[in-house]
C-alpha cells in the first residue's frame, strides 16, 4: 500500500492538526493513518519500515531457505513478509500467503492489493493448511517461488495435522529438493526484555511442541523499527 505522501509530510500534518484542533497527537497521527488506509498509527509506521527493511533482506535470502520472521506483536513482522512478497511478485517470481490467521479480505486490506492486480500475491485461507497442503500446492512451483506461512506456530493446533517438527523437516526437505524459499511468522516469547537485549534470538522463539531449530537457514528478528538477520546454521 503505497502513503499519498512521504510519512515525514504526515507527521507534519499531524502537528498542524494538534495546533489547530487542540487534540492529542497520537489521535492526530491515528487519523492521519486511518486517512491513508490503515487501522492505526503504529501499523503505518510499522509498513514504512518494512518497506526499506525488506528491500535488504530481499537481496539476501537464496532458492531453497527457510527464513523465520519473529518479533513481539506490533513489531512489523506480518508487514515486513507482506513487503516480501510484493518484491518477489515484482521480481516475476511466484509469491504465496499461507495464512491459517487471517482472512483474504483482511489480507487484501492490510497489502493494498485487489483480485486480478497484475503481479498478484497469492492467498491461500485453507483451514486444512499444513505441510503436505502446501507441497502439494507447490508441487508445479519453479526455483525461487517465495510462500510465506502465517503462522509457525499454528501449522499443528489441529489433531489431525502431524506434529510440527515432523511438518517443518518435510518442508525443509521440499526446499531443499526444489528451490522454493518458505519464510515463517512467529511469535517470540513474552519474557523476551529488550532492556537486556537490543533483539530477541534463537532463545526467546515460542513453540507449543518441540521443533529441531536447526532445520531453518536463517533468521530475522525485529524490534523497535530494526531487523537484525543471521544464519542459523
Amino acid at each position: 500500500m503505497k502513503l499519498s505522501t512521504p510519512i515525514f509530510q504526515l507527521k507534519r500534518r499531524a502537528k498542524l492538526m494538534v495546533r489547530n484542533n487542540a487534540i492529542p497527537l497520537h489521535e492526530a497521527l491515528d487519523q492521519i493513518a486511518c486517512e491513508e488506509g490503515f487501522a492505526a498509527w503504529s501499523l503505518l509506521s510499522a509498513h514504512v519500515a518494512a518497506g526499506s527493511l525488506s528491500k535488504d533482506l530481499f537481496s539476501r535470502i537464496v532458492n531453497g531457505d527457510m527464513l523465520l520472521l519473529a518479533g513481539r506483536p506490533g513489531q512489523g513482522k506480518t508487514a515486513l513478509a507482506f513487503e516480501l512478497l510484493r518484491a518477489a511478485a515484482e521480481a516475476g517470481r511466484q509469491s504465496i500467503l499461507f495464512t491459517l490467521e487471517m482472512t483474504e479480505q483482511q489480507v487484501r486490506k492490510r497489502t493494498g492489493q485487489h483480485a486480478g492486480a497484475q503481479r498478484e500475491i497469492e492467498i491461500v485461507t485453507s483451514d486444512e493448511i499444513c505441510a503436505d497442503y502446501m507441497i502439494r500446492y507447490l508441487s508445479p512451483a519453479k526455483p525461487g517461488t517465495f510462500a510465506v506461512i502465517d503462522y509457525l506456530q499454528l501449522l499443528d493446533q489441529q489433531r489431525h495435522k502431524p506434529d510440527l517438527s515432523q511438518q517443518v523437516t518435510v518442508l525443509a526437505e521440499f526446499a531443499k529438493k526444489t528451490g522454493v524459499i518458505f519464510a515463517f511468522i512467529l511469535q517470540i516469547d513474552r519474557s523476551f526484555d529488550p532492556q537486556i537485549k537490543r533483539f530477541p534470538d534463537m532463545r526467546d522463539i515460542r513453540l507449543p511442541n518441540l521443533l529441531d531449530l536447526g532445520l531453518f537457514t536463517k533468521a530475522c528478528f525485529l524490534h523497535n523499527g530494526e531487523a537484525q538477520l543471521h544464519n542459523v546454521n
